[in-house]
């Protein structure tokens, strides 16, 4: 492992990279306010493990990154969609493999739009695509109507995190026991939530960032324009969207409206998954990505048509 610090404007990113400098390279892209710890370091050394040069980054406002005051000095998701692009000049990448979840699945169509010449391909999970109006649809969730887009809204268990998350807590103990519940509240049902293992992962992220206060500045951003949602038309880059089963936020069929709307791209369904990382996801889950991209690399070779 090594660590980079990263400019992007005006502001450094905190970088990391996993395995072989010669291997093709991999870029993960985490979700909103969460830091580059969010990839489970067990999870990021699988991907290593199936030849590539994985690369993880804090987004700005987390972790070891820098922090910005959003009241003075605002930001949207251009700038995030940069930063990656930055991490990749950093790492002196020509193009890599990204892999997007949350947050980080918006940045990821956003980047197949606007600099598509740096994606080998693309993997997204745990979002919606960018013609869904996710406001909109937390607040037609929350007053039990159906979205306006015929899509499904995210489910009680998304707003039962957004109720816990706006109550105050008092002191460390409490704040990481907060986070704890968080994360079995987005796990799901279906899966085994082991306490211990995401009670581990807290305090790396709490160390790594050098606080106990978790990030909100990116829950101010607006979301990008629904209206390029219809651009995905035109989107070449190998793609596949990661259905998570039981992900409250962005349920079935949110992922296979994100490939019905880019051309070639597949769907994978990933069963038990919620809205979070739990290690018993990890081979599965891994193992679709590095599917994906060793076909992305043989279609690029080949000249071939996505599978």
């Amino acid at each position: 492992m090594s660590t980079r610090m990263i400019t992007s404007g005006d502001v450094t990113l905190w970088s990391e990279g996993f395995g072989d400098p010669a291997d093709p390279p991999m870029l993960l892209v985490a979700g909103g306010n969460l830091s580059a710890m969010s990839w489970p370091d067990e999870f990021v050394e699988l991907l290593a493990a199936r030849g590539h040069h994985v690369i993880r980054y804090d987004h700005r406002d987390t972790g070891r990154s820098s922090r910005v005051d959003f009241a003075s000095r605002p930001y949207i998701f251009d700038e995030l969609v940069l930063d990656a692009v930055a991490v990749l000049d950093g790492w002196e990448v020509a193009a890599a493999h990204v892999v997007g979840m949350s947050l980080g699945h918006t940045i990821g169509q956003l980047l197949a739009l606007d600099h598509p010449g740096r994606l080998l391909s693309l993997t997204v999970m745990l979002g919606g695509a960018l013609d869904v109006d996710f406001d909109a649809a937390i607040e037609h969730a929350t007053a039990g109507r159906p979205s306006a887009d015929g899509l499904p809204p995210p489910t009680q268990r998304f707003l039962d995190v957004i109720a816990l998350m706006s109550q105050p807590v008092d002191g460390p103990e409490a704040e990481l026991e907060r986070r704890v519940e968080k994360w079995r509240l987005l796990n799901g049902a279906d899966l085994p939530f082991d306490d211990e293992e995401f009670r581990r992962r807290e305090l790396r992220a709490i160390a790594h960032a050098g606080t106990f206060q978790e990030p909100i500045t990116h829950h101010l951003i607006a979301q990008p324009p629904v209206s390029r949602g219809a651009e995905l038309a035109g989107v070449t880059v190998p793609t596949l969207a990661i259905q998570a089963v039981h992900d409250p936020a962005a349920p079935p069929p949110h992922a296979r409206h994100v490939a019905e709307l880019i051309p070639g791209a597949r769907v994978r369904d990933m069963p038990g998954m919620g809205h979070a990382l739990a290690s018993a996801v990890h081979l599965p889950l891994a193992a679709a990505i590095c599917e994906h991209t060793h076909q992305a690399a043989h279609q690029v070779i080949t000249g071939g048509a996505p599978r």
